[in-house]
């Protein structure tokens, strides 16, 4: 990934919390048939490996798990992102040399990627992943809240995801680059916008 020196997020911490905050990921693969890229929910067991491990699972319909990957494979996770108007830049009222552009912050995992069929391994999964996003609930649903028998037949019809994170890179980009002045109005006209996501990159701006 294009990362100028000012993007870069070196913190391991902030790293792995966009990681942890990022509800889907896309999990990409380069294979000899050409890429193949799924949106999945993935959850990361920090304990496993040096930099954690991310676990998910695919469909069994889906051809990605079944044929052989070229390398790593490659998670992508997305934070905040707003698209940025020149309108807002000071320098656009002193100068005029200006250009629209886009403030995000992203995270990239590489690892060597293993695809498992265990049953109870596939259950593990589901039950954490499941549990994670449950909790925030009032009255969490839970995996044991189904019929035994029909866990079983779901577990059938998926294939579980296993990556140790072996590289882990991030990009924050929020206007660094910008004077403070410029900076200044990009965070008050994102704070205006309707979206919620932009008032997110909005507090994320620093002036």
């Amino acid at each position: 990934m294009y990362t100028p020196p000012a993007f870069r997020i070196e913190d391991r911490t902030a790293l792995l919390a966009t990681v942890r905050a990022a509800r889907l990921a896309t999990v990409v693969t380069a294979t000899a048939d050409g890429p193949f890229a799924t949106p999945l929910p993935l959850f990361l067991d920090e304990a496993e490996g040096e930099h954690g491990v991310l676990y998910g699972h695919f469909a069994r319909a889906n051809p990605q798990w079944r044929t052989p990957p070229l390398g790593d494979g490659l998670a992508l996770f997305m934070g905040a992102d707003a698209y940025v108007t020149p309108a807002w830049y000071a320098t656009k009222r002193e100068t005029g040399k200006v250009v629209p552009t886009w403030n995000y912050v992203t995270v990239q995992a590489r690892g060597p990627v293993e695809f498992f069929e265990d049953p109870e391994r596939l259950l593990e999964v589901v039950t954490r992943l499941t549990d994670l996003h449950e909790a925030p609930r009032a009255l969490p649903w839970a995996v044991g809240d189904a019929p035994a028998e029909f866990i079983a037949s779901q577990l059938r019809g998926i294939v579980g995801l296993r990556m140790p994170i072996t590289h882990l890179e991030g990009k924050r980009k929020m206007s660094q680059n910008r004077n403070e002045a410029d900076r200044l109005g990009v965070a008050q006209g994102l704070s205006e916008s309707e979206r919620s996501s932009d008032r997110d990159v909005a507090d994320q701006i620093s002036v």
